[in-house]
């Protein structure tokens, strides 16, 4: 009886000092390359704090072409909640025209995607292949992500985008 009691004991004791409460977050890994630092967010020190989620989630998405600021309803998706993130110090893209139904232009990162086949018209603006923004003045089928719709005329439209090769587009919160 005693060496049962003797065993259970020390099994209790192995597995209760391996339940130590140390984080892990604060181990440094070992690399060969002094100048790269793996770091990992911690309790302490958030990434983003829910006062700016709170904040950016609260904010209109705002869309200028060139100089014109135009009206967009933005969907509730994800996509466009990630896009408000990356937008809330300004976004300045270049589009440039594309199949002369289109300008499109590379984010510089990829947003959080749902792609599915559909036609689109004049004044929708998508997300292709995660990292591009298309707005469009004509009609197209593809696989995308929606992320809103441009409220002006197919003929203003084209006045601010099919004239130019490239457009500069500009997002932001307000």
């Amino acid at each position: 009886m005693k060496k049962l009691l003797t065993i259970i004991l020390t099994i209790m004791l192995i597995t209760m000092t391996s339940c130590d409460k140390s984080n892990s977050s604060s181990i440094q890994p070992t690399t060969d390359d002094p100048s790269t630092t793996i770091t990992t967010p911690t309790d302490d020190n958030p990434t983003t704090t829910t006062e700016e989620v709170v904040e950016t989630a609260n904010m209109t998405l705002t869309l200028k072409i060139g100089n014109t600021l135009v009206d967009l309803f933005w969907l509730d998706n994800e996509s466009v909640k990630d896009l408000k993130k990356h937008a809330k110090d300004g976004l300045t893209i270049e589009l440039h025209q594309y199949g002369d139904f289109e300008q499109t232009g590379s984010l510089g990162f990829a947003l959080v995607s749902n792609d599915s086949n559909m036609s689109v018209g004049p004044g929708e603006v998508v997300l292709y292949n995660s990292n591009q923004i298309c707005l469009y003045y004509d009609n197209n089928s593809w696989s995308f992500t929606k992320l809103g719709h441009i409220n002006l005329s197919k003929s203003e439209l084209r006045e601010l985008l099919a004239e130019e090769d490239a457009v500069t587009i500009t997002l932001g919160l307000k």
